[in-house]
Formats: C-alpha cells, sequence, structure tokens
C-alpha cells in the first residue's frame, strides 16, 4: 500500500508529512540496499530490513509490499524523473534526439547513471527474483515512455519501438560497464551506445511517418 502524503504547503511545497514519509521510505529503501549487497538477498528478511531502518514490520509494509520493491524502489523514481525530462522537450526534437536529451538533463547527478544504479543492476544480476521486478518495471516505463513519446506526435507503432530501442540501449550499456568495470567511461558508454541504436531514429521527422 502506497500511503504517500501528497498535502502541500502553500506554493507547491511538500508539506511536513509528506517530508516525514518519504525519509522515511527513503530509509527502509537504503537500509534494504545496504543489506542485500552486504549478505545477498536471500539471507536478507524483511524483518531485518525494518530493524536496520529502524521501523516496524508494519511501517515496512505500509511502504513496500516485498523486498524486492524496497530494494528496487530507486528503479521507479528514475523512470518517473525519465518520462517528465521527455515528456518537457521541445516540440521541434525529433523523439529520438528528445530522449537523449533528456538522459542528459539527469546525468551525471543523483538519477541516471549514479553508484546505486551500478548497484541494482549487479544485484539484479546475481539474483533472479531482483532481475524479475527490475524487467518487470522496465516492461510497465516502455508502456508509458511509449505513450508519452505518442503524445508529443510520434506514431503509435513507432513510438513502441523508439521507447523498446531506448530502454535496450540503457540496459546494454549499463551491462556492458558491469562487466568490464571502468567507471569512468559509463557516460560515455552510454551515449556511444545510444548513438549506435539511434542512427535509423534520429533526424527531421524521424518517428511521425
Amino acid at each position: 500500500m502506497d500511503i504517500t502524503d501528497r498535502t502541500a504547503a502553500p506554493g507547491g511545497a511538500p508539506g511536513l508529512r509528506e517530508r516525514k514519509k518519504a525519509a522515511t521510505r527513503e530509509a527502509v529503501h537504503r537500509a534494504a540496499l545496504r543489506l542485500t549487497v552486504q549478505h545477498g538477498l536471500d539471507h536478507v528478511t524483511v524483518e531485518a530490513i525494518a530493524d536496520e531502518a529502524g521501523v516496524s514490520r508494519r511501517t515496512f509494509s505500509n511502504y513496500f509490499a516485498t523486498k524486492e520493491d524496497a530494494v528496487l524502489w530507486g528503479e521507479e523514481q528514475q523512470a518517473a524523473a525519465l518520462l517528465r525530462e521527455v515528456a518537457d522537450r521541445p516540440s521541434g526534437e525529433s523523439p529520438w534526439a528528445a530522449l537523449g536529451a533528456a538522459l542528459r538533463t539527469l546525468e551525471p547527478g543523483p538519477v541516471f547513471p549514479d553508484r546505486e544504479t551500478i548497484t541494482r543492476t549487479r544485484l539484479a544480476l546475481r539474483h533472479p527474483s531482483l532481475l524479475g521486478r527490475q524487467l518487470a518495471t522496465h516492461a510497465r516505463l516502455e508502456q508509458d515512455l511509449a505513450a508519452v513519446l505518442a503524445g508529443r506526435g510520434a506514431e503509435p507503432l513507432p513510438s513502441r519501438v523508439l521507447a523498446a530501442a531506448f530502454l535496450a540501449s540503457m540496459r546494454t550499456a549499463m551491462r556492458a560497464w558491469v562487466e568490464t568495470e571502468h567507471p569512468g567511461e559509463l557516460l560515455d558508454l552510454v551515449h556511444e551506445v545510444l548513438r549506435l541504436m539511434g542512427r535509423p531514429f534520429d533526424g527531421p521527422g524521424a518517428g511521425r511517418d
């Protein structure tokens, strides 16, 4: 159950309750990620995560349905941020250019690609239940991203192809980086994969015919 308090103070700033709940959710997520890195997902219980975060088992359940959800919560935050950025790109940009530009607005800050993203990728490759949960999140993001691109004027089928190709590029770059472990080259690798994948899509009118 999601109990995020959307009550905001005047001017649109988050209210005190909302900030406290956001801080609790973040604390539980960080505890889940930390324990999973240290001990492996199979050896981490919901009770241990709750204890590490300093909350009750019931409080954990108010924020996350499973320990996998707690570990991968950052995936949803990244997805939401990417969707907002793509939707806000200038209407004159081609769909593929808008995707790449949206990604650049999110880096190299706390959204993508950062150390936590890399950690989650490594964990998902080691734990099938995390990988399944991650793939489900990516599938939803693909649908939502296609809808955003269609809202920008791209046709429905090209929008789905663009969204799938873009997210496949992200997965390819992240996994290639994890396997080779060259931290200074991650951003370059991401953009090189996007460049290669985007050749058929980029340019005036791409995705609109």
